[in-house]
């Protein structure tokens, strides 16, 4: 997952900032008018909605995603871990209440701010297309690609620090998801992330 200084990094890159400013403007216009959020933490909370897809699989998020969910928000946000009000936690919640309207833009922001970060081609490059997917293999992928596609890749899908080389069981409802997230996210083109899809176990 990433960083607060990760995101200052990101936001500074001119082709994500301008659909950044565009896209929150439209989010703080349509939902929360007297809401104030910086561009660093809207990027935040965008790049927290493939993990709160994931927590809402199961039709609502349980109080131990909700805390989940907002202890990765504080990690990013601009002094999250010393604020009383976390801007991003706050919009936390008009994220999960209306996801379904949001999920399309901000699935979008996010595929600008991986293109204008990691180079698609030399990814589609990685992985043994000639050995079906597996855990080994997914190992050997992690070390030829970018470091922000991984960074990128445990946001998304992981709500911990821990390996991400390992085995994790996953309901059959939320892996279902984690597959839908990466067709939504061109994600699934990649063979990286066929082998990481292999690294579930679905209960």
């Amino acid at each position: 997952m990433f960083t607060e200084n990760e995101i200052a990094t990101l936001i500074e890159i001119e082709k994500i900032k301008r659909p950044v400013v565009e896209l929150k403007e439209r989010f703080v216009r349509e939902e929360a008018q007297l809401m104030e959020i910086s561009d660093h933490d809207f990027l935040s909370l965008v790049m927290m909605t493939p993990a709160v897809g994931i927590a809402l699989a199961n039709g609502s998020v349980s109080l131990f995603e909700e805390l989940a969910l907002n202890k990765i928000a504080r990690k990013m946000s601009k002094g999250g871990y010393f604020l009383k009000f976390d801007p991003v936690v706050q919009g936390l919640k008009y994220l999960i209440k209306r996801f379904s309207y949001w999920e399309s833009p901000f699935y979008g922001l996010i595929k600008k701010a991986m293109e204008s970060t990691f180079d698609e081609g030399k990814i589609m490059e990685t992985g043994d297309t000639d050995n079906p997917p597996s855990l080994i293999g997914f190992s050997r992928d992690l070390m030829n690609v970018p470091y922000i596609f991984v960074r990128f890749l445990s946001l998304f899908f992981l709500q911990d620090e821990v390996e991400i080389v390992q085995v994790r069981r996953i309901s059959a409802v939320e892996y279902a998801k984690v597959l839908d997230i990466g067709i939504k996210l061109d994600l699934d083109k990649f063979h990286v992330f066929q082998s990481f899809c292999h690294t579930f176990e679905v209960k």
